[in-house]
Protein backbone atom coordinates (compact mmCIF):
# COMPACT_ATOMS: atom_id res chain seq x y z
CA UNK A 1 0.00 0.00 0.00
CA UNK A 2 1.21 3.53 -1.01
CA UNK A 3 1.17 6.69 1.89
CA UNK A 4 -2.13 7.85 0.58
CA UNK A 5 -3.63 4.57 0.72
CA UNK A 6 -2.98 3.94 4.40
CA UNK A 7 -4.25 7.00 5.52
CA UNK A 8 -7.79 6.79 4.59
CA UNK A 9 -7.69 3.45 6.97
CA UNK A 10 -8.83 4.35 10.22
CA UNK A 11 -6.29 3.38 13.11
CA UNK A 12 -6.43 0.17 14.86
CA UNK A 13 -7.69 -0.51 18.46
CA UNK A 14 -5.25 0.19 21.35
CA UNK A 15 -5.37 -3.47 22.17
CA UNK A 16 -4.12 -4.48 19.17
CA UNK A 17 -7.13 -6.58 18.10
CA UNK A 18 -9.11 -5.33 14.98
CA UNK A 19 -13.14 -4.37 15.29
CA UNK A 20 -13.98 -6.50 13.68
CA UNK A 21 -12.13 -9.65 15.62
CA UNK A 22 -13.00 -7.93 19.03
CA UNK A 23 -17.04 -7.91 17.82
CA UNK A 24 -16.67 -11.42 16.77
CA UNK A 25 -15.16 -12.15 20.73
CA UNK A 26 -17.60 -10.63 21.92
CA UNK A 27 -20.77 -11.52 20.34
CA UNK A 28 -19.42 -14.94 21.43
CA UNK A 29 -19.41 -14.20 24.48
CA UNK A 30 -22.48 -12.39 24.93
CA UNK A 31 -24.06 -15.20 23.22
CA UNK A 32 -22.61 -18.00 25.65
CA UNK A 33 -23.56 -15.89 28.75
CA UNK A 34 -27.11 -15.68 27.60
CA UNK A 35 -27.48 -19.45 27.56
CA UNK A 36 -25.80 -19.88 30.28
CA UNK A 37 -28.00 -17.61 31.51
CA UNK A 38 -30.85 -19.36 30.24
CA UNK A 39 -30.27 -23.05 31.35
CA UNK A 40 -29.30 -21.31 34.82
CA UNK A 41 -33.23 -20.04 34.73
CA UNK A 42 -34.31 -23.70 33.36
CA UNK A 43 -32.55 -25.11 36.16
CA UNK A 44 -34.09 -22.93 39.11
CA UNK A 45 -37.67 -22.95 37.25
CA UNK A 46 -37.56 -26.66 37.77
CA UNK A 47 -35.99 -26.48 41.26
CA UNK A 48 -38.54 -24.47 42.37
CA UNK A 49 -41.41 -26.46 41.24
CA UNK A 50 -40.15 -29.44 42.95
CA UNK A 51 -39.73 -27.58 46.27
CA UNK A 52 -43.62 -26.55 45.68
CA UNK A 53 -44.05 -29.88 44.81
CA UNK A 54 -45.12 -29.52 40.89
CA UNK A 55 -42.97 -31.36 38.39
CA UNK A 56 -42.16 -28.82 35.75
CA UNK A 57 -41.30 -30.04 32.31
CA UNK A 58 -37.96 -29.58 30.75
CA UNK A 59 -40.00 -27.61 27.96
CA UNK A 60 -41.83 -25.36 29.71
CA UNK A 61 -39.34 -24.52 32.25
CA UNK A 62 -36.80 -23.32 29.16
CA UNK A 63 -39.64 -21.40 27.75
CA UNK A 64 -40.21 -19.25 30.74
CA UNK A 65 -36.40 -19.22 31.23
CA UNK A 66 -35.99 -17.77 27.70
CA UNK A 67 -39.01 -14.97 28.55
CA UNK A 68 -37.17 -14.14 32.00
CA UNK A 69 -33.84 -13.75 30.69
CA UNK A 70 -34.56 -11.73 27.89
CA UNK A 71 -35.08 -8.50 29.54
CA UNK A 72 -32.62 -9.70 32.64
CA UNK A 73 -30.08 -10.03 30.13
CA UNK A 74 -30.92 -6.83 28.67
CA UNK A 75 -30.04 -5.54 32.58
CA UNK A 76 -27.46 -7.08 33.53
CA UNK A 77 -24.70 -6.97 30.51
CA UNK A 78 -25.69 -3.70 29.36
CA UNK A 79 -21.95 -2.72 29.34
CA UNK A 80 -21.13 -5.73 26.99
CA UNK A 81 -23.91 -4.93 25.06
CA UNK A 82 -22.55 -1.43 24.72
CA UNK A 83 -19.62 -2.62 23.68
CA UNK A 84 -20.63 -4.64 20.89
CA UNK A 85 -22.81 -1.65 19.53
CA UNK A 86 -19.25 0.27 19.72
CA UNK A 87 -17.04 -2.11 17.87
CA UNK A 88 -20.38 -2.34 14.86
CA UNK A 89 -19.88 1.22 15.04
CA UNK A 90 -16.16 0.58 14.46
CA UNK A 91 -16.92 -1.85 11.68
CA UNK A 92 -19.28 0.00 9.91
CA UNK A 93 -16.90 3.18 9.86
CA UNK A 94 -13.86 0.97 8.19
CA UNK A 95 -16.04 -0.55 5.77
CA UNK A 96 -17.30 3.03 4.82
CA UNK A 97 -13.89 4.46 4.71
CA UNK A 98 -12.98 1.58 2.09
CA UNK A 99 -15.61 2.05 0.30
CA UNK A 100 -15.35 5.47 -0.53
CA UNK A 101 -11.80 4.89 -1.42
CA UNK A 102 -12.92 2.51 -3.63
CA UNK A 103 -15.30 4.77 -5.28
CA UNK A 104 -12.36 7.04 -5.17
CA UNK A 105 -10.25 5.09 -6.88
CA UNK A 106 -12.19 3.56 -9.29
CA UNK A 107 -13.59 7.67 -9.99
CA UNK A 108 -9.77 8.18 -11.05
CA UNK A 109 -9.62 5.51 -13.53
Amino acid sequence: MSERDESAIPAQAPAGTSPGARLARNMMFYTVLRLLMVVALTLIVIGIGRLAGVDVPVLVAAIISVVIALPLSMVLFTRLRAEINSDISAVDANRRVKRDDLHRRMGEA
